[in-house]
């Protein structure tokens, strides 16, 4: 029995969200429809697709259509970090692969795309890998992008968090320490409001705008995931002068979705003190690895050195997100 493919359509929320939760080899809480239907209707045009081996569901994308230099492209949702092609193990062989592909492509052509862009979840993110999915997109003529994540494996951590750190970090670290610094976690709309004034104060100097709104990001934490989304911050007395919003993935994987800090507060080294206090706090939890982000740009074609050497201080070790890229001859 041959797969099938079929658009997404809101009465199969449950259904999805099963799928991408308990099923599938690579799917986490950023690809299922509760975690994007925070962004309000009609902000983008969803062009998710479902597969089908009878009546199995087997595999999903979470995709949107954007329009490119006057081009229809079928783009991984612009509205979450990754997301690609999310698979189950029930088809991981090569050759429902090689047909999971041909059924996309043929769906693609047919509805009219110009081209794909596919972000795929991190190595680091999936229950296992899915390396036959990187395969059979190079086969199929996608071209791929890599950008340099950085992450620590704490389960190869060594239990002296300081003992993990280059001498640098050490330093750094004994310095905070000389501070009146206090690391807490922000559990109230009031605390999350100035963790959020200082994240826009840095991505303000870098040139950014943020991603989110402060109201999304309450209702993200109070309203959708309050086991899954968490914030921390550092205090100088009252003042909040550093913080991160963490996501926590299937129990095991502490990833900080931000680091922010206010830049004049640096000679406090509060950044180095919160990641300090964040890694204990996911060795406490019993967390498998402690995620950083990337450190590139421009599609991974730019490496920010400073900002790697930064979390290469920490102990950190490397991870590839890919993204896959194509376009077709009409």
């Amino acid at each position: 029995m041959g797969l099938i493919v079929t658009k997404y359509t809101d009465n199969k929320e449950f259904l999805w969200d099963r799928f991408v939760l308990e099923e599938s080899m690579n799917g986490t809480f950023l690809q299922t429809r509760k975690f994007i239907n925070y962004h309000a209707p009609g902000k983008f045009k969803d062009c998710s697709l479902m597969f089908y081996k009878g009546e199995d569901l087997v595999a999903v994308i979470l995709a949107c259509e954007m329009e490119t230099e006057g081009r229809k492209i079928f783009y991984s949702h612009k509205g979450t970090t990754f997301g690609g092609i999310i698979i189950s193990k029930r088809i991981y062989s090569s050759a429902l692969i090689m047909e999971l592909m041909d059924v996309f492509e043929e769906e693609l052509i047919t509805t009219g795309y110009d081209g794909c862009y596919l972000k795929m979840t991190s190595e680091i993110f999936g229950r296992s890998n899915t390396n036959l999915l990187d395969y059979f997109l190079y086969q199929r003529g996608f071209i791929q992008y890599s950008e340099l994540n950085f992450y620590m494996c704490l389960e190869s951590y060594r239990e002296d968090i300081i003992s993990n750190f280059n001498s640098a970090k050490r330093r750094a670290h004994r310095h905070s320490l000389k501070n009146p610094l206090v690391f807490k976690e922000l559990v109230g709309r009031e605390e999350i409001l100035q963790f959020y004034e200082v994240l826009q104060l840095n991505l303000q100097k870098l040139g950014v705008q943020s991603v989110h709104t402060y109201e999304e990001l309450l209702q993200l934490k109070f309203e959708r995931f309050p086991e899954e989304i968490f914030f921390y911050g550092v205090y100088l007395g009252d003042r909040l002068i550093a913080g991160s919003m963490v996501f926590l993935f299937r129990g095991e994987i502490f990833h900080t979705q931000y680091l922010a800090s206010d830049q004049e507060y640096l000679k406090y080294y509060p950044m180095d003190f919160l990641i300090y206090h964040l890694i204990r706090q996911a060795v406490e939890m019993n967390m498998k690895k402690f995620t950083l982000g990337i450190c590139t740009e421009n599609q991974g074609r730019k490496l920010n050195m400073g900002l790697a050497r930064f979390k290469e201080g920490f102990g950190a070790t490397y991870a590839l997100n890919k993204s896959f890229e194509k376009y077709y001859d009409k």
